[in-house]
């Protein structure tokens, strides 16, 4: 039986790929739990750099497997929505949080939970084809897996509450042109296209990364006194680092720095 989830590991890149192609990989419970796996064996291995996520077929995901929400909703409504707090608020948690950069390959439809795994990656290599929405008003619901922060961050405030409150579709054109990606590729080559990116990612400044992460992470709730004192503190961190040692001792010999991760 085929897994929900593939893992490929090739250099310093590992590669996440949601397998439910059948299903346009709709996130049902088997799914969330080895996703939640996959992505947590790649950010605590050292010899990964960079991850990419990515579906299988034509879709990238298309959210919460309906299927099985109306079985749990028939089992019991009062329960039904534990796999918010469950599987996607620690999916959207660890994505944000992994010290290392995450690549989301578009490769086709991307909505509702899948619309939040993208948008939770660092950057997004978006398939021309690729179509977007956030889906939850449609079956009476609001959203979750982060897009009140990371929809609002992506497009603004007011573009945000138009595409969740009228469940607006957009294009992979709109998407780049409204700040959700820089980088939009042919259908075919959506997922080489971003492997190809994490590959120069992985070859950077590995810790400096992790800092930045944590940086863009908590400057919306931090006042501009603790933005700077974050930012000190993390340069101080940094300045002990082998690769940010080597690199000014390369910059000055007119030479290419070489960044190890330490």
């Amino acid at each position: 039986m085929t897994e929900p989830v593939l893992f490929n590991v090739e250099g310093a890149i590992a590669t996440v790929v949601i397998n439910r192609p059948g299903q346009r990989n709709a996130l049902d419970a088997a799914t969330k739990t080895l996703l939640l796996e996959r992505l947590g064996q790649a950010a605590r291995s050292d010899s990964i750099r960079a991850v990419v996520l990515t579906g299988a077929g034509s879709a990238f995901c298309v959210g919460q497997d309906l299927g099985e929400h109306a079985q749990a909703l028939a089992a019991d409504p009062a329960t039904a929505f534990d796999t918010v707090d469950e599987d996607y608020n620690p999916l959207i948690t660890l994505l944000t949080t992994m010290p290392k950069p995450v690549v989301a390959a578009v490769n086709g439809t991307c909505v509702g939970a899948g619309l939040g795994l993208a948008l939770a990656c660092d950057l997004r290599v978006i398939s021309s084809a690729a179509k977007f929405g956030t889906a939850f008003a449609g079956i009476g619901l609001t959203c979750d897996s982060g897009l009140s922060v990371t929809l609002v961050r992506a497009v603004g405030q007011a573009r945000a509450a138009q595409l969740m409150l009228l469940g607006s579709v957009f294009t992979a054109e709109e998407a780049v042109g409204w700040g959700i990606s820089g980088i939009i590729a042919d259908p075919a080559d959506t997922v080489e296209a971003a492997i190809e990116l994490a590959v120069g990612l992985a070859a950077g400044p590995t810790r400096a990364f992790a800092e930045t992460k944590a940086l863009l992470l908590a400057a919306s709730s931090a006042t501009l006194a603790e933005a700077l004192a974050a930012e000190s503190a993390a340069q101080h961190r940094l300045g002990l680092t082998s690769d940010h040692q080597d690199a000014v001792t390369a910059f000055l010999r007119k030479e290419k720095p070489t960044f190890s991760g330490a």
